[in-house]
């Protein structure tokens, strides 16, 4: 047996080292420098199908121990394995052969059973082929190309497949765009009294957030249509955003006003709260309530404390002045006693018998219902009303004794009653000839106008009575 040596071989250009780099051949114990330990092989190596034809098949060794692989153009040169046996050099090279083509099975499967991106299988074919085409392995080269052309169909038909998935999703991503674009423009086109600002404002951000998303790692669109798109995004939402700014700066304006009105409400409240003029103070108060509800908000926090402001002056006052209003209230019970033994008074004058009387009596009581002052809030309307009850009344009695003095009313009444005493003697003729007849149906006709007759004579000799008549 030769002992390796470093020297080049004739034809390869390689070095022993090199070219055993990969490991010995079993089964030899090499003399002199070993080559270089044989890295672990690859798990691909097992991959290697279980019926491939003999490597003795598509390669020989040459008489300087020269490795030649056969390929449809002829031999070539793939190396040497000095210093072992020809069987072991072809083994050798044959297990290169095999770490290939489980590289070749391996894309395969990835490319027709993953995700594989054609782009990134295509790269790696490349590369597959460009190490076939030089690869220095005693196998089926023919078998490796057929099957590189085999996965390069297969990356035809995942081309494809990702073509159609891209149109898919580009037809997805284009109607998604074209929702949020649509919202967009219904959210800027509302009516501004209509538009709840805080939640729109969100929502617009929250569109241009998912508008991002897609552009980072969706779909591209087509550029034109991407374009368009975006354009009328844009537009809404500046057009969303200057009516923002203007309905903000227009309600800055608003709330600038009415804290200046307030600020003057609330130093003239303050002006005021120390008043004693209780009347009109209160009156003013009120106008002062009127002109602050009318000036309209000036901002959550200064609009509160200005109130509180306002508010504890309008306190001050009215409490004083109820104070002040509780103490006359106590200094008007008797005044209250005195009225009501007034109305008493009052009331025995009814009912009205004699006017004249009546009405002296009611002068008296006035007098001293004048002279009586103010009685306590609760009270007033109560005793009012019953004075006025005792006036009215006996006003009453003196329209009546007019109306009773009045010739012509009372002519009126009289030819009253005698046209109702002849319709009454008329009906009890109808009535005595119904009956006489025996017609029961006349009788009640007949009785049925008597009586109602015979209640309007009553009225009509009671309106004259009044008049003095009979």
């Amino acid at each position: 047996m030769k002992t390796p040596s470093r020297r080049r071989s004739p034809r390869s250009g390689t070095t022993l080292e090199e070219e055993s780099a990969e490991g010995s051949p079993p089964g030899r114990k090499a003399t002199g420098p070993q080559p270089l330990p044989a890295r672990a092989p690859s798990p691909a190596l097992f991959a290697r199908s279980a019926g491939a034809p003999a490597t003795s098949a598509f390669g020989r060794v040459g008489t300087d121990g020269v490795v030649f692989v056969k390929t449809a153009d002829g031999e070539r040169e793939v190396g040497s394995y000095p210093g072992v046996s020809n069987a072991d050099a072809l083994a050798y090279f044959g297990r290169k052969y095999d770490e290939l083509a489980a590289s070749l099975h391996l894309l395969q499967q990835r490319v027709t059973h993953t995700e594989m991106p054609a782009k990134e299988a295509a790269d790696a074919v490349s590369k597959l082929r460009a190490q076939v085409v030089e690869a220095r392995v005693v196998g089926d080269l023919a078998a490796l190309e057929r099957q590189l052309d085999e996965i390069d169909a297969a990356i035809v038909v995942r081309r494809e497949a990702d073509a159609a998935a891209r149109a898919a999703a580009k037809i997805v991503a284009t109607t998604q765009r074209e929702a949020l674009v649509a919202e967009a423009e219904q959210i800027s086109g509302q009516p501004e009294h209509k538009i709840q600002w805080k939640a729109s404002g969100a929502r617009m951000r929250e569109l241009l957030d998912a508008w991002k998303t897609p552009q980072r790692s969706g779909p591209r669109l087509d550029k034109d249509v991407e374009a368009g798109l975006w354009q009328r995004f844009s537009v809404a939402r500046n057009s969303f955003d200057k009516a923002r700014r203007t309905h903000f700066a227009a309600l800055d304006s608003a709330h600038d006003e009415a804290r200046t009105i307030k600020e003057r409400l609330v130093a003239e409240a303050e002006r005021l709260a120390t008043s004693r003029d209780w009347m009109s103070t209160a009156g003013a108060f009120k106008h002062l309530m009127d002109d602050w509800r009318a000036a309209g908000r000036a901002g959550r926090a200064e609009d509160d404390a200005l109130w509180q402001r306002f508010k504890a002056a309008q306190d001050t006052f009215f409490t004083a002045k109820d104070a002040i209003v509780q103490a006359e209230e106590e200094g008007y019970r008797a005044n209250l006693a005195v009225k009501d033994a007034l109305l008493v008074e009052a009331e025995a004058i009814l009912p009205v018998t004699d006017l004249e009387k009546a009405k002296a009596a009611l002068r008296v009581i006035q007098d001293k219902w004048d002279k009586a002052g103010k009685v306590p809030r609760a009270d007033m309307e109560r005793t009012e009303k019953a004075m006025r009850r005792v006036e009215q009344a006996v006003r009453d009695a003196e329209d009546r004794r007019w109306s009773a003095s009045n010739p012509e009313a009372a002519a009126r009444a009289s030819s009253l009653v005698e046209q109702l005493e002849k319709a009454v003697a008329s009906l009890e003729k109808d009535l005595a000839n119904a009956q006489a007849s025996g017609n029961a149906k006349k009788v009640a006709e007949a009785e049925a106008a008597l009586t109602a007759r015979r209640q309007w004579l009553d009225q009509a000799r009671s309106g004259l009575a009044e008049f003095g008549g009979r």
